[in-house]
């Protein structure tokens, strides 16, 4: 009896998993469908081996389109034509941590003492101030003679 009860369950999950497969296949079925009946010129896709190019132009009645892929023409299956695929950002392993986090970005060594330049800046103030004090002493030195 347990044996029979076993084999009903077992035999139910993989009906369900069937039915959910085919759900989902249906779908993308539905959804390639859809991009292919919305296909117009100038949207960017892929055919099946793998060109890349924009639609120059549709025809939906004979479903055939045409691909320039950088000045060349060529015409397809409406069936060969998929989604362009999406490239990802790289990123180096040197800009991430062992986590994929960023690591901070490294400020120049100058930067690295605020208070050093901020005295250097201050003494070259002086420094201007004094030369500009003596060519006002020579200025007015000359002017009276």
């Amino acid at each position: 009896m347990e044996s029979m009860l076993f084999m009903i369950v077992i035999i139910a999950l993989m009906i369900l998993m069937m039915w959910v497969s085919g759900r989902k296949s249906k779908q993308q079925q539905t959804a390639i469908q859809d991009f292919r009946q919305s296909l117009k010129p100038g949207d960017e896709v892929a055919t099946s081996t793998g060109l890349l190019g924009k639609i120059a132009s549709v025809d939906q009645e004979k479903e055939q389109v045409v691909i320039d892929s950088e000045g060349s023409l060529s015409r397809w299956r409406i069936q060969a034509i998929a989604k362009p695929p999406i490239v990802p950002a790289y990123v180096h392993d040197d800009e991430v941590d062992e986590e994929g986090n960023p690591l901070p970005e490294v400020e120049n060594e100058q930067d690295d003492s605020p208070s050093d330049s901020s005295e250097q800046s201050s003494k070259a103030d002086k420094v201007d101030d004094e030369s500009k004090d003596s060519t006002d002493k020579t200025t007015s030195a000359d002017s009276r003679e």
